[in-house]
């Protein structure tokens, strides 16, 4: 029997496995996300007498509902590999019986699905916003207000949801992997819908992580002709408000830009393994 179909029905954990890294993890995860929501807040009550007060908090209704988003997954998902490696029992040797599906490999492929989804869409969202404002100015101090953020954050985590219980109704399948301490999308399936919906969910992410970048590369596009633009002034008698406020302009963007950036190369190795395989 191939490696894989034996991870995929092993019902023990192998004795050499260690839960050291999983807790490591888990351990970064709650302490990095808290961090942030610390240090987003302190930027929020800094920010708050600003006179854009109204597009600051329209990033920081995106950033917050990013890291809450993976905090939520770090603490809905981790504790189950850690009740794995306790129990000594795989995800499949959960199930009461051994002809039945286990509960909890399907709620771990459902989660790591709906997670990974989630926080790329919404990093992309962040990213899209930073472009918009950073490329139309204009139309974005007209158009876009935090209902916008209100709209499409629930809206993006209903068509996440809806996308991940599509197995339920046939169309694609969890499988266990090795060590048997968590579950996801089955990517060397047999049936043609499982194929489609693994190559289907790899399409989304692929798109979604060229998609961020390019909105990145664009800002820091902008930000360089602006930077560049800013120095070759070279009239006395340009307004010094004007400069002032074009620097303060560009070093609140990058302000933006630089968190942007490591959440993305963080996301990016993260999920582009699974992508590629």
């Amino acid at each position: 029997m191939p490696d894989c179909q034996i991870c995929h029905s092993k019902k023990t954990i192998d004795g050499d496995e260690s839960p050291v890294i999983s807790a490591i993890m888990f351990g970064l995860g709650i302490f990095g996300n808290i961090a942030a929501l610390v240090i987003l807040e302190i930027r929020r009550r800094r920010d708050s007498k600003a006179n854009d007060r109204r597009h600051r908090g329209l990033f920081h209704i995106f950033v917050i509902s990013l890291v809450f988003t993976d905090l939520a997954g770090t603490c809905l998902i981790t504790p189950i590999v850690q009740t794995a490696y306790a129990w000594n029992m795989t995800l499949i040797g959960m199930a009461k019986n051994s002809n039945s599906t286990s509960s909890a490999c399907q709620y771990f492929g459902v989660s790591m699905t709906f997670f990974s989804l989630a926080t790329m869409s919404l990093l992309f969202i962040t990213a899209l916003d930073r472009c918009f404002a950073i490329g139309h100015p204009y139309l974005y101090n007209r158009l876009v207000t935090k209902k916008w953020a209100y709209i499409t954050i629930p809206v993006m985590f209903l068509m996440c949801t809806l996308f991940c219980l599509l197995p339920f109704v046939g169309f694609g399948i969890h499988v266990q992997y090795c060590p048997g301490t968590w579950c996801f999308i089955d990517m060397d399936p047999l049936e043609v819908a499982d194929r489609v919906y693994a190559n289907l969910y790899a399409t989304i992410m692929l798109v979604l992580v060229l998609s961020i970048v390019a909105c990145n590369g664009f800002v820091v596009y902008q930000l360089f002709r602006m930077y560049r633009r800013r120095n070759k002034q070279g009239s006395a008698m340009k307004s010094m408000r004007t400069s002032n406020e074009r620097r303060m302009f560009v070093a609140h963007e990058v302000e933006h830009l630089i968190p942007l950036v490591f959440m993305t190369i963080i996301f990016i190795v993260c999920t582009m393994p699974l992508v590629v395989r």
